[in-house]
């Protein structure tokens, strides 16, 4: 393995999450690894400005920041709210330097069962959103989930559905995040895929291992542990212009509870061995 082999890998914080922000910097450093993906939480705790000089004094560049989104709200206030938040979330990203923020649309509101009026609002959140984004240098990048999180987390559960979204503004405000842990299952994905072109803003790698743990979240498996088929798509994106960084997210507690060196080490050996 060469730091050629490296030149596009970004490593999620969250792949890592047992390491500071400080760690992250110097761990990636010392493997020869320039890209990470971030997360507003640990940002805001670290400070988002103090976030910035940390990775631009070791040479890091930020290819995301996660999350914005939760758009599906119908109570008035409750909308504003999250608009406002993010406003500070897209304020963040441009701080940090990266261009991509990414959006988890968010569930059904509590007793609500219509999906249609759920992707509306994300529409209507949008177009708010969209303009103000554009003028700070920051594109919004829809990611589909995995349908299982279609109730409570994310009505947005194809790229055809995102895309569906996307289309409505024009590309370079508004476009895709293609997660294989999320759409690895869709036979429909590669044409979906072709059809993003440019609109795909951020491409990330995780496996799907089963048996899922409780609550479903910490379920993404180290790349080659499932049943993933990275190079598919690898070449998928590719073959519809995508060119940018490759995002390693995974959130597992086995993970969590190792070495960060090791861990780290692992990720890059995987990403060679199963999507180069």
């Amino acid at each position: 393995m060469t730091n050629g082999d490296l030149a596009r890998l970004s490593i999620n914080q969250e792949t890592i999450k047992q390491w500071s922000l400080p760690e992250l910097a110097e761990g990636c450093g010392k493997a020869g690894i320039d890209k990470v993906g971030l997360w507003r939480a640990p940002v805001q705790a670290y400070g988002v400005e103090r976030t910035a000089r940390l990775l631009a004094d070791a040479g890091i560049g930020v290819t995301s920041l996660c999350r914005g989104g939760f758009f599906t709200a119908l109570d008035p206030a409750e909308r504003a709210r999250a608009l406002d938040d993010n406003r500070v979330a897209i304020d963040e990203a441009a701080a940090l330097s990266t261009d991509t923020l990414v959006l988890v649309s968010g569930g059904l509101p509590p007793g609500s069962r219509d999906l249609h009026g759920a992707r509306e609002r994300v529409a209507e959140a949008l177009a708010e959103l969209a303009p103000y984004a554009a003028a700070r240098g920051v594109r919004l990048a829809i990611e589909p989930l995995h349908p299982m999180y279609a109730s409570d987390r994310c009505v947005v559960s194809t790229l055809a559905q995102a895309l569906d979204l996307a289309e409505r503004f024009p590309a370079e405000q508004v476009g895709v995040v293609v997660d294989t842990y999320h759409l690895w299952w869709d036979d429909r994905a590669p044409e979906q895929i072709a059809r993003a072109g440019g609109r795909i803003h951020s491409f990330q790698l995780a496996d799907w291992i089963t048996p899922l743990p409780a609550g479903v979240l910490l379920g993404r498996g180290q790349l080659g542990d499932g049943s993933v088929d990275f190079r598919a798509f690898r070449r998928d994106v590719e073959a519809a212009g995508f060119d940018g960084p490759i995002e390693v997210e995974i959130f597992n507690e086995a993970l969590w509870a190792r070495d960060g060196a090791e861990v780290l080490a692992e990720v890059a050996e995987r990403y060679v061995q199963h999507a180069c």
